[in-house]
């Protein structure tokens, strides 16, 4: 059989080298079909093919096995794979061996992908890249270190793919311990090199680590890679350190709307809203990325009538909402419990043919729950829910515990387990709860012994603090005891705050006072302890006490969280905090209080004179 030149179309199975090309239309029909999304009649044209002893060129073969690992369809890469087979290339070359490992690898299919591997006669640097990027694409560790280490030679793909793998598979150490072998093996870095290694300084939230990779970047001269400069700023931002992401963020030359975005959501990440919000309005260009990381930074931090404020305006300016947008609204309408707003929301949802997943359902049946409307709540989880998520059974679980129905809670997890759902440590939590909050002290104990044992869900610091919780609040203080005796392990934070939480209920001093100073040795700086110690002082009167406390808060600069309370007033929601004095109409409400409480007095002296 003559070799043709590689620049026909197809390959005659059994040609006559005078005859002219025939049918050169089929590759532009295939690519025509490609680029109009029609993979699947694309590669039904190559059924008759063999019949007519027709085998399409190399180049369009490996196209479409492009396309079908683009689009991850498995079923038309094997149609092209049987097309190769049938036309004489069980064997195919390097070039088509590479093509088909990286479909089956993009498909999730390993071992087909291995097969092709293994079989192949001569392989490049590119088979071997591509047969270990589809190990480490499936977070396939072990496989992937055993390619590796057979390697013949590893070139700085191979070393970012390993680092890369064990970042995303949660192996921190082994990513940073390839990283440094890749440092130290002289081969010259590219602008992938530094992604597995941002993810570990992301995730560690180290902040040594994140400058020293920082300034890595900057000797290897990626500096003005955006994508990088992003992923720095992202991780300077999880460790806290908002001016080193702002120095880097200015000293950028160009920037685009994930730096930017970045930023804002750092900013409303630690609470800082009004450098978000400056930021933001800066903005060239934003997304619906940028709409929400503000939106869910003022949900977040207390401010829901902003962030209802906000999405006003997102739509104003005709910015789809995302998922994580109408989730972020509808918490912000729950914080302040406005059901107004709640349903305008939900009816919008409605109106657009919105299709919400787990967490915008989950939302909503959160937010009528707090809003006091509980039965719609469970009307739109019988609607919407998807009943084998364990998500939306724990939403309408912890709705009915809120509002303190914690037979029908039990009642709602017989049902989840009916369903084929399988309950997780989450449901663990809700449950115990809502026997917490409606004194079911034997159905709660039940549940805790029969957890690990009917359902698989072994027992938690956070179970065994809803415990405490429950049992403390019935007064069962001989059993707190022993529970907290029988633990597994050293009781941390939300164990002894639940401890105090029961004990201030209850006014035992004694170990309300060992579980405060447990607390505030584990969380020095959070004010839960503090305040929860000064109120059982002044539950029975021990006023001295409570000055100490307070004194020492000062001491150490530790302020307590401030309550706020929303009032809606003609369509404007006000918020106020002890003290207030940010509100515009201060004077006015100042002014009315002082009236309010000089009739109180004289209504308390007249009730007095006529008694």
């Amino acid at each position: 059989m003559r070799s043709l030149s590689p620049n026909l179309n197809f390959t005659p199975l059994r040609t006559n080298p005078r005859k002219p090309r025939r049918r050169p239309c089929i590759v532009e029909d295939i690519v025509k079909l490609c680029q109009k999304n029609r993979l699947h009649e694309a590669v039904s044209t190559l059924e008759n093919l063999p019949e007519r002893g027709l085998r399409l060129d190399s180049r369009t073969l490996a196209f479409l096995l492009q396309q079908c690992a683009d689009s991850r369809t498995l079923r038309e890469g094997k149609k092209v794979h049987l097309h190769l087979k049938l036309t004489g290339l069980k064997r195919p070359g390097t070039f088509l061996s590479n093509h088909l490992i990286h479909m089956y690898g993009n498909c999730g299919k390993e071992i087909e992908a291995r097969k092709v591997f293994d079989k192949m006669s001569v392989r490049n640097q590119y088979s071997w890249n591509n047969m270990l990027s589809g190990y480490a694409k499936l977070g396939m560790i072990k496989p992937a270190r055993k390619l590796f280490d057979k390697m013949p030679e590893k070139d700085v793909v191979s070393w970012n793919t390993m680092v890369i793998a064990h970042a995303q598979c949660g192996f921190w150490d082994e990513a940073l311990r390839f990283y440094s072998k890749f440092r130290r093996s002289g081969i010259q870095c590219n602008g992938f090199s530094f992604a597995g290694v941002l993810t570990v300084c992301v995730k560690l939230k180290k902040v040594g680590l994140t400058r020293q990779v920082h300034g890595q970047i900057l000797v290897a001269g990626f500096s003005s890679n955006v994508v990088l400069s992003s992923s720095v700023i992202d991780a300077y931002v999880k460790c806290g350190e908002m001016d080193d992401a702002r120095k880097l963020f200015d000293d950028m030359s160009a920037r685009d709307v994930l730096s930017w975005t970045t930023l804002v959501s750092g900013y409303a990440k630690w609470g800082d809203m009004k450098s978000a919000n400056e930021l933001f309005l800066e903005m060239p260009e934003k997304n619906p990325v940028s709409w929400t990381a503000l939106i869910s930074g003022y949900a977040r931090n207390g401010m829901g009538h902003k962030a209802l404020e906000l999405f006003s305006q997102m739509i104003m300016f005709r910015v789809r909402p995302d998922q994580f947008t109408f989730s972020s609204c509808l918490c912000a309408c729950a914080s302040i419990a406005s059901l107004k707003h709640g349903k305008q929301i939900h009816s919008y949802l409605l109106r657009i043919n919105f299709r919400p997943n787990t967490i915008v359902v989950s939302s909503l049946i959160d937010m009528y729950s707090k809003c006091g409307s509980l039965g719609i709540g469970r009307k739109v989880f019988d609607i919407m829910g998807d009943k084998l998520d364990v998500v939306l059974w724990n939403t309408i679980i912890s709705a009915l515990a809120q509002h303190g129905c914690g037979e029908e809670a039990i009642q709602m997890l017989d049902d989840m387990v009916r369903s084929g759902a399988k309950p997780d440590k989450i449901t663990g939590v809700v449950i115990l709860n809502a026997c917490s909050h409606s004194g079911l002290v034997q159905q709660g104990c039940n549940f805790f012994e029969s957890m690990s044992r009917d359902y698989g869900i072994v027992p938690s610091q956070e179970h065994y603090a809803c415990l405490i919780d429950l049992l403390g609040r019935a007064g069962c203080f001989e059993e707190v005891m022993y529970q907290l005796e029988k633990m597994p392990y050293k009781p941390d934070d939300c164990v002894w705050n639940a401890l105090l939480g029961v004990c201030r209920i209850h006014g035992n001093l004694e170990l309300g006072r060992k579980a405060a100073e447990r607390l505030i040795e584990l969380e020095p700086q959070s004010s839960a302890a503090y305040v929860l110690l000064s109120s059982i002082y002044a539950v029975l009167g021990r006023w001295e006490s409570v000055q100490k406390v307070r004194q020492l808060m000062n001491e150490r600069q530790i302020k307590k969280e401030r309550a706020i309370s929303w009032l809606e007033i003609e369509n404007k929601v006000h918020s106020f905090s002890v003290s207030d004095s940010s509100h515009p109409l201060k004077e006015q409400i100042y002014s009315v209080l002082e009236q309010l409480a000089g009739q109180m007095e004289e209504d308390a002296s007249l009730f007095h004179s006529q008694r």
